[in-house]
């Protein structure tokens, strides 16, 4: 039977991704890479950045970036607008950039609240609300956005309220956008990772009590890697997705499927 294999690649697309220096963002961009697109690396560390770009274009990718944190007021039209001095449009923008605080809720700061809401929810709402002309008027395959969110916004984990309510917003505007520009040829999805071999994670995974609780309650008995989260999001972007939109795909090694 023929397959063919123009579905599955990203050859040609153009890919903005936040958050992409570490992590499940890093994963992201080297299969963006390796699956045939051009990508653009925003990140908050950019001595980092500057190393990963230069390893990138010693293997022959197609790959730029800029340094900024996209949780801050007006970031995200700068950001467009050094994505725009670059490319005339844009094929596929990644919401990836994210952090938490674990604390009770009565715990919570002000500071605390800004810090969390304005990282993992604003950066993706006004990083989306930028993109769209570029999205607007992508390659024949249309626009894709993709967000990176959590099992913890879909029910409750020991991540703290604040992740929680931030990753649920981020599956809601996943639909609502779905939906409303659709007629844009535009898709949105989600992602929504369990526990994964992060810098992020860290502090949890290597405490022997909370990981031997973690794989209690995940059926497969193991962590995730990020490239398990970036096979998913590249599907998402390829053209053998076509007619998937306002979807979240849990990557929690079956954790959402178990009741009990």
């Amino acid at each position: 039977m023929y397959m063919n294999q123009s579905l599955w690649s990203l050859i040609g697309q153009r890919a903005l991704v936040t958050g992409g220096t570490k992590g499940i963002g890093e994963a992201i961009v080297q299969q963006f890479l390796d699956l045939g697109a051009a990508v653009f690396i925003v990140a908050r560390d950019n001595e980092l950045l500057q190393q990963q770009l230069a390893n990138y274009q010693q293997q022959g990718h197609t790959v730029d970036g800029i340094a900024a944190d996209v949780s801050q007021p007006g970031v995200a039209i700068q950001v467009m607008e050094a994505v725009k001095a670059r490319w005339n449009s844009l094929d596929i923008l990644v919401n990836n950039a994210g952090t938490n605080i674990r604390k009770s809720t009565a715990d919570y700061s002000t500071a605390d609240y800004e810090h969390v809401l304005n990282t993992n929810l604003r950066s993706a709402y006004e990083l989306s609300q930028a993109a769209y002309p570029l999205l607007k008027v992508a390659s024949p395959g249309g626009g894709k956005i993709v967000m990176v969110s959590s099992v913890s916004g879909l029910a409750h984990t020991s991540s703290g309220s604040l992740y929680g309510m931030t990753k649920a917003a981020m599956l809601q505007l996943t639909r609502n956008l779905a939906v409303e520009w659709a007629p844009d040829n535009i898709r949105v999805n989600a992602v929504a990772p369990w526990y994964i071999k992060t810098p992020l994670a860290t502090p949890v995974l290597t405490n022997p009590e909370k990981l031997a609780g973690i794989l209690k309650r995940t059926p497969m008995n193991r962590v995730g890697e990020p490239e398990e989260v970036a096979s998913v999001v590249s599907f998402l972007c390829m053209p053998a997705s076509g007619y998937v939109t306002g979807q979240t795909v849990s990557v929690d090694g079956g954790l959402m499927a178990w009741a009990y």
